[in-house]
């Protein structure tokens, strides 16, 4: 069932990264816009930066770490080569999704996928649309967050299980329960100091094995064009590195939409630029600093049973930083998981307020404890499993409100482009 939605989902979102690509005009292309874009001067309550970081927190997590172990052990290195180029591609579907976000958003910044899939396909499809973000971000994808930080912290720290569990449960809370401006206030911390300190490390390891790198590279360009076996060789690669990547800056499925409807500002090319920028900070930069420090160690001599992929992780920073190496990865496990946690939730907020309009949202908080409690202790497999399945479903129905949408895309980019030039 997995595969087949995928296999699906992925046609879908391969075709609407190029096709907007080539009715924008390579807007990923653009650099100095999107860098212009995110410096340009904000007057509003939630800026264009703060939106960004909002992002950057709900596409950093797990999947840039252990996600990335995963894509390496089970489709090679090659896989890795796929998902930077789907990456690549799939950015203008983020800037097209971020304007019709931005479009249709309701007052007081409030916005989701869900207004625009009303708008084009009717209400029942929206319903169905915040139900699964509902079931795999509050159901599922927070719980693996919480599952790889109490797997990465009993790698050194002998404690209890529940007492371990109940008090990141309770440190998540009291932000949750702060609302969106203690989210975005924490974000807005967290989010850049964890991005810098993780390049930082990324960059010692690959400086200190650079005479690895060539070889790595060059090896990746080729695992990834060979053909031989096609459907369980190299589809398989193409497919799982989309799917990592998709997984990684959420080009296509639509969630990013919520967060970047939050900013206080009309200029919403200008915030498909900046959401651009988000996918290759993400994709690029991050996962591939993750794909650096595996790759130069000698992670393949070690077989896994019951992989979570944080395994993988843990070896090469072992490897590359001696015993200090599981303190470190906690460290940065710790901060990716908690910024995804903080805007997974948020989406579920936002899809939950859509749902049910007069519903308490102090009854919403402490299911996603309880879930983020429950995640602690499950099996990891069962959940990804099942957020695998809801997100390519996802990503199978906003595509399709995209790509009817498309004139409205491109009547505001011609607008901005006008104007620009």
């Amino acid at each position: 069932m997995k595969y087949i939605v995928w296999s699906i989902a992925s046609l879908m979102i391969l075709f609407s990264g190029v096709y907007f690509s080539v009715m924008l005009k390579f807007p990923q292309l653009k650099i100095k816009n999107m860098i212009k874009s995110l410096f340009k001067r904000d007057n509003g309550r939630i800026s264009s930066f703060s939106t960004l970081m909002l992002t950057l927190g709900g596409r950093i997590g797990v999947g840039s770490i252990s996600g990335i172990a995963l894509c390496i052990y089970y489709g090679g290195i090659g896989s890795l080569f796929w998902m930077f180029i789907f990456s690549i591609i799939g950015a203008s579907t983020t800037m097209a999704e971020t304007i019709l976000g931005l479009v249709y958003r309701k007052k007081e910044c409030y916005g989701s996928p869900c207004f625009y899939l009303e708008s084009c396909s009717g209400k029942g499809v929206a319903v169905i649309y915040s139900f699964l973000i509902l079931f795999s971000y509050i159901g599922g994808f927070l719980g693996i967050q919480t599952n790889t930080i109490i797997n990465s912290l009993n790698s050194f720290v002998n404690a209890d299980i529940f007492i371990l569990s109940f008090i990141l449960v309770i440190l998540i809370g009291f932000i949750i329960f702060g609302g969106l401006k203690s989210i975005v206030s924490c974000l807005s911390k967290v989010v850049p100091f964890m991005t810098v300190l993780y390049l930082i490390i990324s960059l010692y390891v690959g400086i200190k094995n650079i005479d690895l790198i060539p070889n790595i590279f060059l090896f990746m360009i080729k695992d990834a064009f060979k053909f031989k076996p096609f459907v369980s060789g190299f589809m398989y690669k193409v497919v799982l590195g989309m799917q990592r990547g998709i997984f990684s800056n959420e080009s296509g499925i639509g969630t990013s939409v919520i967060a970047s409807s939050t900013v206080d500002s009309n200029d919403f090319v200008k915030q498909g630029y900046i959401q651009m920028l988000g996918v290759y900070i993400t994709s690029i930069i991050i996962c591939g600093a993750t794909a650096i420090i595996i790759l130069c160690s000698d992670y393949y001599k070690n077989i896994y049973n019951n992989i979570n992929g944080i395994e993988i992780v843990q070896y090469a920073f072992s490897y590359h930083f001696k015993q200090f190496g599981n303190i470190l990865l906690f460290i940065f496990i710790f901060l990716f998981s908690l910024s995804t946690v903080l805007t997974g939730y948020y989406y579920g907020e936002v899809s939950y307020k859509y749902l049910f309009k007069n519903g308490s949202k102090f009854v919403l908080k402490l299911v996603t404890l309880f879930v983020l409690f429950m995640g602690c202790i499950m099996r990891s497999g069962v959940i990804w499993d099942m957020v695998d399945i809801m997100v390519g479903l996802m990503a199978i129905i906003n595509i399709y409100g995209i790509l009817k949408l498309k004139d409205v895309v491109k009547k505001y980019t011609k607008c901005y482009n006008d104007i620009e030039s």
